[in-house]
């Protein structure tokens, strides 16, 4: 076969049959498929989409470029979490340890940052130390021995997803349903899981801006579960604000130690308690939803899911002494308060636009190759329906850039709007499918 007919036939709005994708993503890893081809590949899948028999079959060849882990030996089900993505949200590090200390094995293969948004991984690797590489046969023993692990798509596992994760994140191609499925899918059902709940958000800052096209997302997600024999749900969510105060790999790792230390950030913790009930649903460990809650609730409360996230740290050699006293932490070359020009109610924060200003700031990626500063990033010290006095600061950013602070600051202070009367709020969880 030849990769630029492949390309012309999707590229002309054509389906593709299993043997050409297998073609190319094989190629692809090998090396006949170049990037410039691959880029080419997915922006001609970017336009023409492909349907639902084109994307479970990508999912199926990108679970196959690797290994697929056999977890039957570990008692329990087990349940991973997913987001398609958010400017803020750092759930996974809160999820993952209370879900765990609930009991239910949490087995978690993430992502890096992709476009605007935020990736775990990246913020995992802020700790000094944090390894997302490991071996299967470390991956397995972190499940055995404290129920959770959370890791990155390995030369092993997806290594395919791995390989277009990094080019769709620098060629404008993120934003598509069947390459989102795909990547989400291929590597859940690689690392082993028995079942799935999916965060798929929808609004500004969202890859799914538009509450249709993230319904549309959730079902193919979905569907492809069940095809593979994994129980999935997803639940919709709301992005159009930043979740919680901090973004930014390092500010994010902050709030997610306080928050399980006790510290309520109603958002955030209010998506994360619901996520953490569906998991304990599908797990079996609690009858419904509500009763998953109560019991992730407890745990908090209780510290031992800060407790379950310091042994995670440790298992997988980060400096604990970082999570202990966060404080002593390098900071940043520059900072810079960001100030209201007028008193009002915080009626719009555009997620996308703050999104994108941290990418400037240090905090993702413009190019494969950019290396992240996990010091960069913005807090937020209001919210949408706050409000706010003339001069008072509505948010600080960190940088080590101090060339493009200006460019960052005036960009800020537009991406917040304030408005005489406070805002109609919308649910922040739109439902669940």
């Amino acid at each position: 076969m030849n990769p630029v007919e492949i390309i012309r036939k999707k590229r002309n709005g054509s389906k593709l049959d299993r043997q050409e994708i297998e073609f190319f993503i094989n190629g692809y890893l090998r090396g006949s498929v170049s990037d410039y081809q691959m880029s080419a590949f997915l922006m001609a899948v970017y336009f023409q989409k492909m349907d639902f028999e084109e994307t479970a079959v990508l999912t199926d060849v990108m679970v196959h470029s690797g290994v697929v882990v056999d977890l039957s030996s570990i008692e329990g089900v087990k349940v991973d979490k997913h987001s398609t993505g958010g400017v803020g949200d750092k759930v996974s590090l809160i999820l993952a340890p209370m879900v765990a200390a609930c009991g239910v094995p949490v087995p978690m293969i993430s992502g890096r940052g992709l476009g605007h948004t935020g990736g775990t991984l990246d913020k995992l690797e802020s700790i000094p130390g944090f390894k997302t590489n490991l071996s299967i046969d470390d991956y397995k023993k972190n499940i055995s021995q404290i129920n959770l692990v959370m890791i990155g798509q390995t030369d092993e596992i997806a290594p395919a997803d791995r390989k277009l994760y990094a080019l769709r994140d620098v060629t404008g191609t993120v934003e598509s349903i069947p390459l989102i499925a795909a990547s989400i899918m291929s590597k859940k059902i690689a690392e082993g899981i028995d079942a799935l709940v999916l965060d798929v958000k929808t609004g500004r800052g969202a890859f799914m801006q538009s509450e249709s096209d993230a319904i549309e997302l959730a079902k193919n997600l979905i569907q492809i579960g069940k095809i593979f024999g994994k129980k999935t749900i997803a639940l919709l969510t709301d992005m159009n604000q930043p979740l919680g105060y901090a973004v930014g790999n390092w500010c994010e790792v902050v709030e997610c130690i306080e928050c399980l230390q006790g510290k309520n950030v109603p958002d955030l913790m209010e998506v994360t308690y619901a996520l953490g009930g569906g998991m304990l649903m599908l797990a079996g460990t609690a009858q419904t939803v509500e009763e998953g809650i109560s019991m992730c609730r407890e745990v908090i409360k209780s510290g031992k899911a800060f407790e379950k996230f310091n042994d995670l740290v440790k298992m997988q050699e980060g400096d604990i002494s970082y999570i202990k006293n966060p404080e002593k932490y390098p900071k940043s070359k520059f900072t810079k308060e960001i100030k209201s020009t007028s008193s009002g109610y915080i009626g719009h924060i555009d997620a996308l636009e703050i999104g994108f200003i941290s990418v400037m700031l240090g905090a993702g990626r413009m190019k494969v190759e950019d290396k992240i500063d996990p010091k960069a990033g913005i807090v937020l010290a209001k919210k949408i329906g706050d409000f706010v006095e003339n001069g008072e600061i509505l948010a600080k950013i960190f940088t080590d850039r101090g060339e493009i602070m200006d460019t960052a600051v005036n960009r800020l202070e537009k991406a917040y709007q304030i408005a005489s009367e406070p805002p109609v709020f919308q649910p922040l969880i739109h439902g669940m499918i």
